[in-house]
């Protein structure tokens, strides 16, 4: 072959990888936007929009590994990645608030390595829920968040494994200081309801 056709051939197939990658940035973005919305969704109490969203984001990702099936380069990148894991934080949200079992990797079609950074970042949507307790003014179930948080944290320190296989440090290192974070509202809530008790009792038998 000349450099001509050899150029031909390598156009080829880079022009149809090419199409292929654009066609998974969007379907990349809007499993993000899906996954948003249903996050917003259950944070709202709306739980039949955040069950439909996450409907279409599934359908979705399913498409998105089809499409790129025999394309590991396109399907292993970072932007596929990131689609994943917002995927997952808010189906494990999702599954959370309504009791349900968490699916495993292999039941949803995602690779274990995207799976667990969706962990990561779910432990930071429970604090989100937490702080809206907090508000709430529901102490109790606030705490029950709050040590569910933290046995997810330690299973997931359990993943000791090189930047090069996962990114998982930093996720960890993001859910600890979440964690941190949490347990200062808690300890402070717990300590201005103590002092509310005791005024009302200094009030009642004064």
């Amino acid at each position: 072959m000349n450099i001509s056709e050899i150029i031909a051939e390598i156009r080829e197939v880079l022009d149809k990888k090419d199409e292929l990658r654009e066609e998974a940035l969007k379907l990349t973005r809007d499993i993000v936007r899906l996954s948003g919305d249903s996050i917003k969704a259950l944070h709202r109490g709306e739980i039949k929009t955040a069950k439909e969203r996450l409907e279409k984001a599934e359908e979705l990702v399913k498409k998105l590994k089809e499409k790129l099936k025999g394309h590991e380069d396109l399907y292993f990148t970072g932007y596929v990645q990131s689609a994943h894991q917002e995927y997952v934080e808010a189906l494990l949200f999702y599954c959370y608030l309504l009791g349900k079992d968490f699916p495993s990797p292999k039941e949803i079609g995602i690779p274990e390595a995207d799976y667990a950074l969706g962990i990561g970042d779910f432990i930071g949507e429970l604090r989100r829920y937490f702080l809206t307790l907090l508000l709430k003014g529901d102490l109790e179930e606030a705490q029950e968040v709050y040590a569910f948080m933290e046995k997810v944290y330690d299973e997931l320190v359990t993943l000791e494994y090189p930047k090069g296989l996962v990114n998982i440090r930093q996720k960890q290192d993001q859910a600890r200081y979440v964690l941190e974070r949490t347990l200062e509202d808690l300890t402070r809530a717990k300590i201005n309801k103590d002092l509310e008790k005791k005024l009302e009792e200094w009030r009642d038998g004064s």
